[in-house]
């Protein structure tokens, strides 16, 4: 690690899944870590034991004056501050908008102001919507295919946010670079995504049929073959430090590995896990959904980037998570019920 050049880090949407495992990673490597959350999404709770390590700054990052505040002698910016969630991209696209926009001109805009070396733009692998290659690299065309859709919201908030790191910071001199997610997950991570769906959903199904040599069916989005390439959480907080310290800058990185699922197979790993047997049936896709996603991280690999959780491990690490959180929530219910 470059500790000069992450000497004193500044996260926007620090109290978030990957801002929090971030946070807390590079405050066990010495580093100086202020995180700028409003917890809208975030938690404090997830940096638990850190906080009396950690500078908390409980701010927005579209008011750019708190933003200024929250950068003055900061070496690096890892702006994570986006809101995430598909059911929002549906929901609130004008937020989901303004704090993707507003909050990129912010960040960088106050970086400049405040004399900041580093910037680290975490866009996002929607952006490629559905690519022409698989694996997909960062040559890659990106595309808004639906303008009507408001599931883009997201990803045109990102192709925004490349599009400014990439030339509107050039302007003062800010040394930027674009990580691109893909598919990150693991303890904590939220409730919106596949993976801790499929946990809770099966969860419920578990309790409700006794008989675990009975096949159960389970619902999923599509046909099942769609296909996703899972990082775990702890891979990926090493990809985006190696991309802030040894990253080129004005260049773009894949993040994530290049092992591809499908959803189905992923479906019946977490079954086997839960210790059910399940039949697969298949639903209708939210529109503009990708089919595939898998990265080339040919370029990753040439920082040292290696991918060392594999997919069942970190189920694993994942599901005996949210098992723990459904059963403590269980109990604090019936608690308050007898009360």
């Amino acid at each position: 690690m470059n500790a000069n050049r992450l000497a004193k880090t500044l996260i926007t949407g620090g109290t978030g899944f990957i801002g929090s495992y971030l946070a807390k990673r590079l405050v066990d490597e010495g580093v100086s870590v202020r995180v700028l959350d409003n917890n809208s999404r975030g938690s404090v709770r997830k940096l638990r034991s850190y906080l009396e390590r950690v500078e908390y700054v409980e701010a927005d990052v579209t008011n750019y004056e708190q933003v200024v505040d929250a950068c003055k002698d900061i070496d690096t910016i890892f702006h994570l501050a986006f809101v995430n969630g598909t059911e929002n991209f549906y929901r609130v696209p004008e937020k989901v908008l303004e704090v993707g926009v507003k909050g990129a001109l912010n960040t960088m805009d106050a970086a400049m102001a405040c004399g900041v070396s580093n910037y680290i733009a975490i866009s996002s692998s929607e952006v490629y919507h559905q690519p022409t290659h698989i694996p997909t690299s960062e040559e890659e065309r990106i595309v808004i295919p639906d303008l009507k859709n408001p599931r883009f919201s997201y990803s045109g908030g990102k192709i925004i946010t490349e599009l400014l790191a990439l030339h509107y910071a050039k302007k003062g001199g800010l040394r930027t670079i674009i990580c691109r997610p893909h598919n990150f997950y693991g303890p904590d991570m939220g409730y919106e995504h596949v993976i801790p769906q499929f946990v809770i959903k099966m969860r419920a199904l578990s309790k409700k049929f006794s008989l675990k040599e009975e096949e159960i069916d389970f619902a999923i989005q599509g046909t099942g073959q769609e296909t996703r390439a899972f990082c775990y959480i702890d891979d990926a907080v090493e990809g985006i430090i190696l991309c802030a310290t040894k990253g080129l800058s004005g260049e773009i990185y894949n993040i994530g590995t290049e092992d591809e699922v499908r959803i189905g197979d992923l479906a019946k790993q977490v079954s086997n896990e839960l210790g059910l047997r399940i039949r697969i049936i298949n639903g209708r896709l939210s529109p503009g959904s990708t089919k595939r996603r898998c990265p080339d991280i040919a370029r990753m690999r040439a920082l040292g980037y290696r991918p060392k959780v594999s997919l069942r491990d970190g189920l694993r690490k994942t599901i005996a998570w949210y098992i723990d959180d459904a059963n403590l929530q269980e109990t604090c219910a019936n608690e308050g019920r007898a009360k």
